[in-house]
């Protein structure tokens, strides 16, 4: 379960929120509500992109992160701008651990600047701390 002391450490910054156990998880759930939760699972499929070391699998899945959020048209297509859209282009069929970085950093700045202040004003966010601090879940610390 979620703790109020985690809760409460996602209004301090992006990175705590989009690091911390649950966070992605409840984030994603806010993002819905937007129609921008392909932002928060590109940057996820991102981080695990990084940590692929067979060479075949690699290509093999970024290939699937080509073709379901960068190619034009792609079913959750991401906004980044044409220069980072045409190096992962040009770097596809050869695709290194860092090919996603540039769209990554995009994708996480555009989250930091847009979404992520409304989700600290918004009712899912407000609720879910109002229900820790009331049901006195302070003692949940990890």
């Amino acid at each position: 379960r979620v703790s109020l002391e985690e809760v409460l450490q996602w209004s301090q910054s992006f990175e705590k929120l989009i690091t911390s156990k649950y966070g992605p998880m409840i984030y994603k759930t806010y993002l819905k509500t937007e129609h921008s939760d392909e932002n928060i699972e590109f940057w996820l499929a991102c981080e695990a992109y990084k940590k692929i070391t067979s060479q075949r699998k690699r290509i093999s899945v970024a290939r699937k992160l080509f073709t379901s959020y960068i190619q034009p048209q792609a079913p959750k297509e991401i906004n980044i701008d044409s220069p980072a859209r045409k190096a992962i282009i040009r770097n596809i069929q050869e695709p290194t651990q860092s090919c996603f970085d540039e769209a990554q950093r995009i994708i996480y700045m555009h989250m930091e600047r847009d979404s992520y202040p409304r989700f600290l004003q918004s009712k899912l966010y407000q609720k879910l701390k109002h229900s820790l601090q009331t049901s006195g879940n302070n003692s949940m610390v990890n």
